[in-house]
């Protein structure tokens, strides 16, 4: 399952860039605990079902996952050895923008540290380094 958004209005978007600090979405909103990113990146979509299928399995339906974060920019790649020129490569994937101090996933319903082990493994699968944050440190 790839995500992506269902329409958007312009195809291809240019890259621009990510800086400053969160304030939207900075603290723990639904959940006890939380993942928060430590530094601004992108976060591709099959990272994050990468990191959906981990909590799955481990979880075993107990608990709660919540995904703050979704893939709405278009990144386009051109092909490999093409010469320069002949405009804007296709679309190659979708990523989510992250600020640093964005929560990007929530858990409730189990233990901590059980969720303190889970949101380890998660961490592997992300491009940007995080920490584990509860609802009274955030």
């Amino acid at each position: 399952m790839v995500l992506m958004p269902r329409k958007v209005k312009y195809r291809k978007s240019q890259k621009g860039k990510i800086r400053g600090i969160a304030t939207a979405g900075s603290k723990i909103t639904f959940g006890e605990y939380g993942l928060k990113a430590l530094e601004n990146g992108f976060i591709r979509g099959n990272h994050i079902e990468a990191c959906r299928i981990v909590v799955a399995r481990k979880m075993k339906g107990i608990g709660k996952l919540w995904i703050n974060v979704f893939p709405n920019k278009p990144v386009s790649k051109k092909p490999a050895e093409t010469r320069m020129g002949k405009g804007k490569g296709d679309l190659d994937h979708w990523v989510a923008r992250v600020k640093r101090g964005k929560v990007v996933f929530e858990l409730s319903g189990v233990p901590e540290d059980f969720a303190r082990n889970v949101f380890r493994l998660v961490s592997f699968k992300l491009p940007v380094k995080t920490k584990f944050v509860t609802r009274d440190n955030t």
